[in-house]
């Protein structure tokens, strides 16, 4: 008998995941609705996010879906609503929604920079809040936060971006210690390089894709199915004694 087993089932369990309708995020609610929780996805663009909630059903998931831009934050509250009313409030809240605007450093302007940090740390954080009321009442929930790559090193055109990435290390952290002890477990998931809509420049160049691949201990960029046995690990109560962590999904990109 698999002992382990239990300690991964999300069955009974309610995610919400944004920037789920396409990327990392949909790789983490395939994940977490396989392993058998309702998916909630979050994002923008309403016709992407209907065919991602959709693909989802189509695969035996419990999935649905609410449009909602993530900088407003002063929406964030009903969104927490919203999010609720499909299966439940939810007991694990995935944040991968993201943008880099990928300007020089000295032409970054205002605009750019709020959207930023308002998408990667300002919405995790602030719709968190308004989700861990639930959790602690249940006392048990996990927040996961998505970092990068940027979370420890810089690259290019990518100030505000590295900046915000840096900063969800530390929101992992702060959250930790803030909930951890009402069994709500924060933690962030960085990245190495995936084929997603953030990263298309790299993965249109052959030349920059194969020397990233050399750089990376396994040999190989990301695919999809990589980041699921992370996902699912960091949800569950694998991780009940985890919390406040990074974790690097990265192919030991890192590493070298």
């Amino acid at each position: 008998m698999n002992t382990a087993a239990p300690l991964f089932d999300l069955s009974g369990r309610v995610a919400v995941v944004t920037g789920g309708a396409s990327g990392l995020g949909l790789a983490a609610a395939q994940a977490l609705g396989a392993a058998g929780a309702a998916v909630v996805l979050v994002s923008r663009r309403q016709a992407e996010l209907q065919g991602a909630a959709q693909g989802l059903q189509a695969q035996g998931i419990r999935a649905a879906c609410v449009a909602a831009d993530l900088t407003q934050r002063q929406a964030l509250g009903d969104l927490a609503g919203q999010v609720s009313q499909a299966f439940g409030a939810p007991d694990i809240a995935v944040h991968a929604a993201g943008v880099n605007r990928r300007q020089a450093a000295d032409a970054v302007d205002s605009a750019a920079w709020d959207e930023q940090m308002e998408l990667m740390l300002a919405a995790p954080f602030f719709l968190s809040r308004h989700l861990v009321d639930a959790m602690r009442r249940r006392g048990w929930g996990r927040v996961i936060l998505f970092g990068s790559l940027q979370s420890q090193r810089a690259f290019a055109d990518s100030l505000p971006y590295g900046a915000a990435k840096g900063g969800t290390v530390q929101l992992a952290r702060a959250m930790a210690e803030a909930w951890s002890r009402d069994g709500v477990n924060a933690n962030a998931i960085a990245p190495g390089f995936f084929p997603t809509a953030l990263t298309r420049p790299v993965f249109d160049d052959p030349q920059r894709r194969a020397a990233i691949a050399q750089q990376t201990a396994v040999g190989r960029t990301g695919r999809p199915e990589d980041l699921h046995g992370a996902v699912v690990f960091l949800a569950s109560r694998a991780s009940d004694y985890v919390t406040g962590q990074t974790l690097y999904v990265d192919g030991g990109f890192t590493a070298k």
